[in-house]
């Protein structure tokens, strides 16, 4: 099943993009030509196994919501079709087609931004030890999986090695200066908002969601990918349940499996079986499948 997978794209005439977790990043000046591959991770390393299409899933998912949120929201794409990027990537559609955004460039801000609209992960781990998500106060009693009271501006670091490091709003400010940090916390919830209304029409609910925001001209520009299974955690309303974790669209069955492998988390993983890769891609297609209401990609 991992067979026809993309682990990384190459165009012989032009330089080595840089390579992300999941990403390659072709530099073009003004712009960028960002394509998602279908390599992925799980607790901070890359698993040689890709999970086919999976780039395609992430790229397509993010253009649908830049497609609904882009009457009123500024953002970096420009185009996704071939005919609009350089003669290089044309004549290697194969590795690019469905998978690559033709984005402007901006200068990204040294923040995370993650809204959290319910209390799990890290956010619950904190909770359960202070009462508070990222030094913010929250009423006693909540479960894992509790709707918050409202939805919550979380920042975090962008760690370089290792794992990114939660802080509060005000230490964001600290970082990027408190009326740009007001605007993108506005900003934020406002798209988180919009995706959480629009998902829970169809099924879905998000229970938060990492964003990535930069400026151009001097206005704030939403970039890279939005509301994806890699990026926020997406959960089936018909299975919602508080006081337990939740099933959820993502790369929970490759977490899972490591778990059972005895490897260390400190070194290669290992390999992921047919299985795996095909119960994952599974569930990134059903969520693209529910959020955009198409069948194929």
């Amino acid at each position: 099943m991992s067979r026809g997978a993309v682990l990384e794209t190459r165009v012989p005439s032009l330089p080595e993009p840089v390579r992300g977790k999941v990403r390659d990043i072709y530099d073009l000046g003004d712009t960028l030509l960002i394509v998602a591959t279908d390599r992925i991770s799980a607790f901070d390393w890359i698993n040689p196994v890709g999970i086919p299409g999976k780039g395609k899933i992430l790229t397509q998912i993010s253009v649908f919501w830049f497609d609904f949120l882009g009457d009123s929201i500024r953002h970096h794409l420009i185009s996704t079709d071939l005919k609009d990027f350089p003669a290089p990537f044309q004549e290697a559609a194969d590795q690019f087609e469905k998978r690559s955004m033709l984005v402007k460039k901006c200068a990204m801000l040294p923040v995370e931004v993650v809204i959290r609209g319910y209390l799990a992960g890290s956010g619950w781990k904190e909770y359960r030890e202070q009462g508070t998500v990222c030094g913010i106060g929250l009423p006693p009693g909540l479960l894992e999986s509790s709707e918050l009271p409202e939805p919550l501006y979380t920042p975090a670091t962008k760690a370089t090695d290792g794992h990114d490091i939660n802080i509060s709003p005000d230490e964001a400010g600290a970082i990027i200066g408190g009326a740009l940090n007001a605007e993108v916390a506005g900003l934020a919830k406002e798209v988180y908002r919009r995706g959480r209304e629009y998902a829970a029409g169809r099924g879905i609910i998000l229970c938060d969601t990492k964003f990535e925001f930069g400026v151009r001209d001097g206005a704030l520009v939403l970039a890279d990918e939005i509301m994806t299974p890699d990026s926020s955690r997406f959960w089936p309303a018909d299975q919602y349940a508080p006081g337990r974790g939740q099933p959820s669209f993502d790369k929970q069955f490759v977490r899972d499996y490591l778990e059972t492998t005895g490897w260390d988390k400190n070194s290669p993983q290992p390999p992921l079986p047919d299985s795996v890769v095909e119960q994952t891609r599974a569930k990134y297609l059903e969520a693209y499948q529910l959020l955009t209401g198409q069948k194929d990609i």
